[in-house]
């Protein structure tokens, strides 16, 4: 268990959460993207903790999080996000990086009076998704479970899962790990990880679809909206600046920054421009 962390139980799921900063500030709830950490926002962390009560937590599978006892979804990650708001003393804003955007935005949409503002920190932007008759990720979910189950047995989790993600870091950030090398492999080194990263990616598409319709049913609040943009790794950076910008017009008070030089894994390479973005939706000027 990290310093300081625990496990709540969230949306039916035990997830580890570690908090940070004074009990009586605005609550930020901290989401990482597919595969991630609660580490990934220590850099983050280090720049807001001062005025913020952070809560940095593993998605079911994930971090220092049990393996999940029901497949990944839209429904399932906006479910966790509601508890761990509701226990933190809602309104609060959440911070998502990558695909957790998508349940960030879920979450606003399904239950506005829980969110306070979004920070979305180069999100997954999908506008054109069909999923009929592929959805397979609740089908696969007890297979993947057992592949990482099986990866722990036979240690072979503590090779492959620690090697992926140095490969995967070297691809989206030109920074090392933001803690010591032991704290990455007591997390990569799990099966469980290895199992949710892959079930994870399965339903990747299942719950953009499931976005998508929530958007025509319900409409996001009139809340703070940040969305910050990668650039340096991006396939079509004007493409990809645009579906950003058109995710931030659909907030009144919506915002969107290009980061030119920065890859995907903002939080690494340009902490301070999530630290800025969280201050402009709490009406702080940088």
């Amino acid at each position: 268990m990290a310093e300081g962390g625990r496990i709540a139980v969230a949306g039916g799921e035990q997830v580890h959460v570690v908090e940070s900063g004074p009990p009586d500030a605005p609550t930020l709830l901290l989401s990482t993207g597919l595969g991630g950490a609660w580490f990934d926002w220590e850099p983050v962390i280090a720049l807001l903790g001062d005025r913020y009560r952070v809560l940095a937590f593993d998605r079911p599978g994930l971090g220092l999080s049990p393996a999940a006892r029901r497949p990944a979804s839209l429904r399932r990650d906006v479910a966790v996000l509601a508890d761990l708001a509701r226990t933190s003393g809602a309104p609060v804003t959440v911070v998502a990086h990558s695909m957790a955007g998508f349940h960030a935005e879920g979450l606003a949409r399904l239950y506005p009076d829980l969110v306070r503002a979004l920070v979305l920190v180069d999100p997954s932007c999908e506008e054109r998704v069909n999923c009929a008759g592929l959805r397979i990720s609740a089908a696969v979910h007890p297979v993947l479970r057992a592949t990482g189950a099986g990866l722990e047995a036979t240690r072979l989790s503590r090779v492959i899962g620690p090697f992926g993600r140095r490969m995967t870091l070297k691809q989206v950030t030109e920074r090392g790990e933001p803690v010591p090398p032991e704290v990455v492999r007591s997390v990569y080194g799990r099966g469980a990880v290895l199992g949710t990263v892959l079930a994870e990616d399965v339903a990747y598409r299942e719950a953009a679809a499931d976005l998508l319709a929530l958007r025509e049913r319900r409409p996001l609040p009139d809340v703070p909206l940040e969305v910050l943009t990668a650039l340096a790794d991006a396939g079509d950076a004007l493409e990809w600046s645009s579906c950003h910008r058109r995710l931030a017009g659909m907030s009144p008070l919506g915002n969107q920054v290009d980061l030119p030089d920065c890859p995907h894994m903002v939080q690494f390479d340009r902490p301070d421009a999530v630290a800025d973005a969280v201050d402009r939706a709490h009406g702080i000027a940088p």
